[in-house]
């Protein structure tokens, strides 16, 4: 089947029926060619609902690589709903292939992605310059607390999970900025939008359940103490 028929088909049947519906997020996706950004080898399940291995970046040690990809769902649904207008300075703490990168820059004025693997960060950067992405910088770095050097932000993505958040990671956004994070532990984790208002302040709103990968270094909730 032709590629781009795929792509069709990926975007009306995996990515709407997701509640994706922002025609901006759904034109990128037809625009930004995912098959780009992943391992050659895995080009073929570029397109599918399922999260994608990234092992393949390092065929030569592939135990040094056991992050994956988001599922093209779960990648446009968090474009769509940290609600971009291209004026903002987004964090995004996990690169992975540099694809959700990809999006979020293409609705942003900039992108700080901070990677603590330096083969993905590599990978991700050259699949950036492929893309023709010249506003996200690629840090390798452990982000699991934010990122003070390029504080403040308007929006911070976690692409990992976390039991909870740390709160020093909202001292890093601007007032009336927004933070998306996935808390909790398997197998009720929770996707959740927290912006911080002018007083100090914090709305939370829980945009779907889901179960991924804890993010590395990521803090965990507190012991019960007996």
């Amino acid at each position: 089947m032709n590629i781009e028929q795929v792509r069709f088909n990926m975007v009306e049947q995996q990515i709407r029926t997701w509640d994706v519906l922002d025609t901006d997020v759904l034109d990128l996706l037809h625009t930004l060619k995912r098959e780009n950004f992943v391992p050659p080898s895995q080009r073929e399940f570029a397109l599918m609902d399922i999260e994608l291995p990234l092992s393949a970046v390092a065929p030569d040690a592939p135990d040094a690589i056991r992050e994956r990809m988001w599922s093209p769902k779960m990648e446009a649904r968090v474009a769509q709903d940290v609600d971009l207008h291209g004026v903002e300075h987004v964090l995004e703490v996990g690169t992975g292939s540099g694809y959700l990168t990809a999006l979020l820059a293409s609705r942003s004025a900039k992108v700080t992605s901070v990677e603590i693997n330096p083969t993905l960060a590599k990978f991700a950067l050259a699949n950036l310059a492929k893309a023709g992405i010249t506003n996200a910088t690629v840090v390798t770095g452990d982000a699991a607390r934010g990122w003070a050097p390029a504080a403040p932000y308007d929006v911070i993505v976690f692409t990992g999970s976390m039991e909870v958040l740390p709160e020093e990671v909202l001292a890093q956004l601007k007032p009336g900025g927004k933070l998306f994070a996935i808390l909790g532990k398997p197998p009720a984790m929770r996707a959740q939008l927290i912006t911080v208002t002018g007083s100090g302040g914090r709305n939370e709103r829980t945009l779907f359940e889901t179960v991924v990968a804890p993010l590395t270094h990521a803090a965990l909730a507190p012991g019960f103490v007996f």
